[in-house]
């Protein structure tokens, strides 16, 4: 079976959102926790990403099998998250793919991380990028490990983002329909929670 690692990214401040996103209920859990059991249903390990409000996480997130690590560095954008985990990484076994997915795309299931890992190519270096229906561009995203450095460099808020900018003859697409929604005020997570949890 190859070997995947996910990294589920929870270091924000969720300032827009007023009250921290990874501990939004969800259903009968919280939203972290919602996002934890989705992915561990795909049977790869999953590392999670904590920054602010890590002591109000740490302890739900503790009974769950992953591994967790706390960015001192969260304050500086995602993009010091995903160096922060790609440097875990990097002191690990070897992995055939490492797939970066955020805390705040409730509707990305396992289905679609599948489907990512399916269209997937081992020792390619491909980039598979999910697609949206309207034809947006981003996380998920899954990285060969050839790229493992170059994130591990990356600073700021832009993500990964100007790594599948120069490397766009590697990227391939993996569409996603209307599963990467996000939320990122108070409005936008009760209209996308009444959607799905409405009896």
């Amino acid at each position: 079976m190859p070997k995947f690692c996910i990294i589920l990214l929870a270091a924000g401040a969720s300032s827009r959102m007023e009250s921290p996103k990874p501990l939004l209920p969800w259903g009968d859990v919280t939203l972290i926790e919602d996002r934890i059991l989705r992915f561990q249903k795909t049977g790869y390990p999953l590392l999670v990403v904590l920054g602010a409000h890590a002591e109000r996480i740490l302890p739900i997130v503790q009974k769950y099998l992953i591994k967790t690590v706390v960015n001192p560095h969260w304050k500086e954008g995602m993009g010091r998250s995903i160096a922060f985990a790609a440097k875990t990484l990097k002191n690990t076994e070897p992995l055939d793919g490492i797939l970066i997915t955020t805390v705040d795309q409730p509707l990305v299931d396992e289905q679609h991380i599948q489907a990512m890992i399916k269209t997937f190519e081992p020792e390619q270096q491909q980039i598979i990028v999910s697609v949206s229906s309207d034809q947006w561009k981003g996380v998920p995203v899954l990285f060969d490990p050839s790229y493992l450095d170059a994130l591990g460099d990356l600073q700021g808020d832009l993500g990964a983002k100007e790594i599948v900018r120069l490397h766009q003859a590697r990227v391939k697409p993996c569409m996603a329909g209307d599963k990467l929604v996000d939320m990122d005020t108070p409005e936008s997570y009760h209209q996308l929670y009444q959607a799905i949890h409405q009896s």
